[in-house]
């Protein structure tokens, strides 16, 4: 049996380094910010210009892409899998399910550095963005994580 070469903290930090313009989204996003909810994917929100360093930063974790940079650029979304499995959006905008557009470019100017570990942060959009971005899907567990979210937001200082 071989060993995975995923690690979470690398895995983070290695996307923090390759300067892509990433945000970490979906419940991975949530678990970061201490939600008591489960989720076995990663789901990030990145700039279309920064695929290509983007999935350099996956590669040593044997993690490899589902579309070229240019189809993923034209479908607005792609995959990056080995032992993990990375849902990539790159579209530079999303309509939520009440028609809000959102814009990467926005949701970037206003994202937060959470710090998980010493020399170790990961980029989230602000509270409010990633509750626009569980707004992409009418899921049951979409209106849960905002639920969760609200209530952060409400404790918040």
């Amino acid at each position: 049996m071989q060993v995975s070469p995923f690690d979470e903290l690398t895995f983070f930090r290695a996307i923090a380094n390759s300067g892509a313009r990433a945000v970490l989204i979906g419940r991975q996003a949530l678990i970061a910010l201490g939600m008591p909810v489960m989720t076995s994917d990663y789901d990030f929100w990145i700039a279309g210009d920064d695929i290509t360093r983007f999935n350099d930063a996956l590669r040593p974790f044997e993690m490899f892409p589902t579309r070229s940079p240019e189809e993923a650029r034209a479908n607005g979304r792609y995959i990056v899998e080995g032992d993990e499995h990375v849902d990539v959006l790159v579209a530079k905008s999303v309509s939520t399910i009440d028609g809000d557009m959102v814009h990467f470019d926005e949701v970037w100017g206003r994202h937060v550095r959470l710090t998980i570990t010493e020399g170790v942060t990961i980029a989230l959009p602000c509270i409010d963005d990633l509750i626009r971005t569980k707004r992409f899907g009418a899921r049951p567990r979409d209106a849960d994580d905002i639920r969760w979210l609200e209530r952060l937001r409400v404790d918040q200082p």
